[in-house]
């Protein structure tokens, strides 16, 4: 499903097998919760979290890095299913913040979101903040 998203909103991706050997590794860690729903036949969508440090807070914070749902199905409650999932999960975790980064131009996830209960967050600054990468060479 994660190759599925990427593909719909045209963002590179690795293969199948490296997701699937990655997914294997990131599951047998204490910090990953991955919440999928499942269909009659094949799962439908998917919740992947990490539960990190921060020097902000006193306690750790819930990172929202991936939910998907398949595009025909989106609508009929499946998303709000996985996150009372993801929510239930990190109750018992000791966090008292979720954390989400959307797209600008994503206005149905923002609108889905924000029936969640979750605020965008203004710094109160007339700027937009950019997102740098560099790649590092092993």
């Amino acid at each position: 499903m994660l190759s599925d998203s990427n593909a719909e909103f045209d963002s590179p991706c690795p293969s199948i097998d490296v997701l699937t050997e990655r997914f294997q590794r990131l599951l047998r860690r204490d910090d990953v919760i991955v919440c999928i729903a499942d269909g009659e036949k094949l799962p439908v969508g998917f919740a992947f979290v990490t539960v990190r440090p921060s020097p902000y807070y006193e306690v750790p914070i819930v990172m929202l890095e991936e939910l998907y749902v398949h595009p025909g199905l989106r609508g009929r409650g499946i998303g709000t299913a996985i996150m009372d999932l993801v929510e239930t999960a990190v109750s018992k975790a000791d966090v008292t913040e979720i954390q989400i980064n959307v797209d600008e131009v994503d206005v149905d996830a923002r609108r889905f979101y924000e029936k969640r209960g979750f605020s965008h967050y203004e710094d109160g600054n007339d700027y937009r903040m950019f997102c740098y990468i560099k790649e590092l060479t092993r």
